[in-house]
């Protein structure tokens, strides 16, 4: 949750139950909405982090998605 807000996005549920997150993230130049999901589970020892980005509107993102979740992993892992 730090993290998601940390990078800007505005939360829009959270389940601590399930580890999941649903939030909003709008692009800088043009306030394109896009969603984003971040689900947390335990393996082994440790946690496997799972994120997911998509637009909601165009046909490409210019590979804003990947670059999105590329920052909150890497934000994640510098926290960890």
């Amino acid at each position: 949750l730090a993290e998601a807000e940390a990078q800007g996005w505005t939360i829009v549920s959270q389940d601590p139950a399930t580890g999941t997150l649903s939030a909003t993230a709008t692009t800088f130049w043009f306030g394109f909405k896009d969603d984003v999901a971040v689900r947390v589970r335990a393996e082994g020892a440790g946690s496997v982090v799972d994120v997911r980005s998509t637009s909601r509107v165009g046909l490409s993102d210019l590979g804003a998605n990947a670059a999105r979740i590329e920052a909150y992993l890497s934000s994640l892992a510098a926290r960890l």
